[in-house]
């Protein structure tokens, strides 16, 4: 009999033993969600990084192309030649007049 007492205090020992680890396991649970926290925050915090700077490129870019456009309407401008006053039909039918006699004697 005292065997098996023996016997039965142990077992029950050792399963007291096998179930008293859920302190640790919770907290090793609550460490690794925190380090996957973090690095999810580090994570968006480069991806926003880059996200700003693609966006910097972007506006960097078409402020270049609105300069671009500037310059060439400028340059365009400043090469169009005056064209006057538009001239009356009299004027044109007189100009057809000599383009049509000249030459001819």
């Amino acid at each position: 009999m005292k065997k098996v007492l023996s016997f039965v205090a142990v077992s029950a020992m050792l399963s007291l033993a096998a179930c008293g680890g859920g302190e640790d396991e919770a907290k090793r649970k609550a460490d690794s969600t925190k380090a996957a926290d973090s690095v999810a925050a580090v994570e968006a915090a480069a991806k926003a990084k880059a996200d700003s700077a693609k966006a910097a490129d972007s506006v960097a870019a078409a402020e270049a192309a609105r300069k671009a456009d500037s310059a060439r309407v400028a340059d365009s401008i400043a090469n169009a030649k005056p064209t006057g006053k538009p001239k009356t039909i009299q004027q044109k039918v007189k100009e057809e007049a000599v383009k049509a006699t000249s030459g001819r004697g």
